[in-house]
């Protein structure tokens, strides 16, 4: 089964460093990583900095499109008022056809906040055991939402892992 998983950090450097960790866990078969992406939340800014991991161009597209609207409407949508809100209205629908509920979004919106970050990343086949083992130095808060595996494959789809 696939999931959708957020690391939550209490530092705005916390995910960037927790990147490693992640790619470790996969090179080690304790993770198989689809993609991954960053939020960095500096104290001082009024928005947090995202980073996409995965670069590869002929996937870049659909992989940013899939993170860009995660991530505009988890941080951003709030932040451009009830005119603008019903006007992206279906960007919050595009993530629950995709198995992505209005609670795991509200979930990081309240803890996603100046000075933290957070690390999210689309995985499957977790030996759960160890790879929280391996994210428990890192002080990280483990968020998760489990995909249907019709949720799933539409993911994978997104970030074309059906041809890997």
């Amino acid at each position: 089964m696939s999931t959708l998983t957020v690391w939550m950090f209490d530092t705005p450097t916390g995910a960037e460093r927790a990147v490693e960790t992640l790619k470790r866990l996969d090179e080690q078969d304790l993770i198989q990583l689809h993609d991954a992406a960053t939020v960095s939340w500096p104290p001082d800014k009024k928005k947090p900095k995202t980073h996409q991991l995965h670069t590869l161009a002929r996937k870049k597209a659909l992989r940013g499109a899939f993170w860009g609207l995660l991530f505009g409407v988890i941080f951003f949508m709030p932040l451009l008022g009830v005119a603008a809100g019903a006007a992206m209205g279906g960007g919050a629908g595009a993530l629950t056809d995709l198995g992505i509920d209005q609670g795991f979004i509200n979930s990081v919106q309240e803890r996603v906040v100046p000075g933290t970050s957070a690390l999210f990343a689309f995985t499957s086949d977790a030996v759960l055991d160890q790879v929280k083992e391996a994210f428990k130095p890192t002080g990280a808060e483990l968020i998760q939402t489990s995909l249907s595996d019709e949720d799933a494959a539409k993911l994978r789809e997104v970030f074309g892992d059906d041809d890997d």
